[in-house]
């Protein structure tokens, strides 16, 4: 379990690949790096990427809350992740981003322009933030019941359940397309999930909220001229398909490209595709530092 050091606390990180073309991917809430396990095998060797638990998540360390969940803000995360990069002595990377990850990404953005090059989201927060902190008991709900926890989270996957199974008061059951590769890593994630800390089940709808109550990084949206590729899955019920045309609307240089079949998890639902699209994205395209 490797760790480095980003500031105050020390990240769970792994290293894929080798070679100039860097790429650095951020995940997104209540979630973890496994969550591209099934990716990862699929992707040239020559795409070196560095992926990152957020603080309170996966292996990393689990600091304690302060008040406010003042120490797990969306920027709070981003420093972390900028931290880390001068840890790794990258100078110049690409990013990949998943849910969460995705504003935590135009955070970094809009803080350090010149790290970076290329920005391939999946179904990301985008930088509007996401409207309403969410029942707070139905977060305590999660914590205390991995079984709550296992059917909330059936519907960020849903093409890999039975439908008639993803409603409430059903224990969601697994589709004859789901893989045993597929059904072995969603059991483990759950695990994982049931082990965040607190700052981030809690805290980050709270921010989140706060993100779009404040509008700030949304009317920043023209200043960020780095390429973005924008994947959105037709069955996500959790981001909504009009921030994902503001993004490309507003943004100088975004593509949208919306996928059939699947929900919030191409990486989960269809990893062979989502393989495919971010090797077309990055491939041969390593960022060059200008320095």
């Amino acid at each position: 379990m490797p760790l480095i050091q980003a500031g105050d606390v020390q990240l769970n990180y792994r290293e894929y690949g080798e070679g100039e073309n860097v790429i650095l991917f951020v995940h997104g809430n209540l979630a973890c790096l496994n969550w591209m396990d099934l990716v990862w095998p699929k992707l040239p060797s020559d795409l070196h990427i560095f992926a990152i638990d957020w603080r309170g998540c996966g292996d990393s360390e689990k600091p304690e809350s302060t008040r406010g969940y003042a120490n797990y803000a969306i920027q709070q995360h981003a420093e972390d992740m900028l931290k880390a990069i001068q840890s790794f002595g990258i100078r110049k990377c690409h990013l990949a981003n998943h849910s969460a990850g995705g504003i935590i990404c135009t955070h970094m953005l809009l803080m350090e322009p010149d790290w970076f090059a290329k920005v391939f989201c999946l179904d990301p927060v985008g930088p509007m933030g996401l409207r309403g902190e969410g029942d707070m008991e139905f977060f305590r709900s999660m914590k205390a019941d991995r079984e709550v926890t296992y059917a909330v989270m059936a519907m960020v996957a849903p093409s890999l359940f039975v439908p008639e199974t993803l409603k409430i008061g059903s224990m969601p059951q697994f589709s004859d397309k789901a893989t045993p590769a597929q059904r072995e890593l969603y059991h483990r994630l759950i695990d994982k999930i049931m082990q965040v800390s607190d700052g981030v089940r809690f805290g980050t709808p709270f921010h989140l909220n706060r993100e779009y109550q404040s509008g700030e990084l949304r009317a920043k949206q023209g200043e960020i001229r780095h390429p973005h590729r924008v994947i959105w899955g037709e069955s996500d019920i959790w981001i909504p398909k009009a921030d994902m045309e503001e993004m490309a609307e507003k943004m100088p240089d975004c593509e949208l490209r919306v996928i059939p079949g699947v929900g919030h998890s191409l990486n989960l639902e269809d990893p062979d595709l989502f393989a495919q699209l971010f090797t077309e994205y990055f491939a041969n395209q390593p960022p060059k530092d200008d320095t």
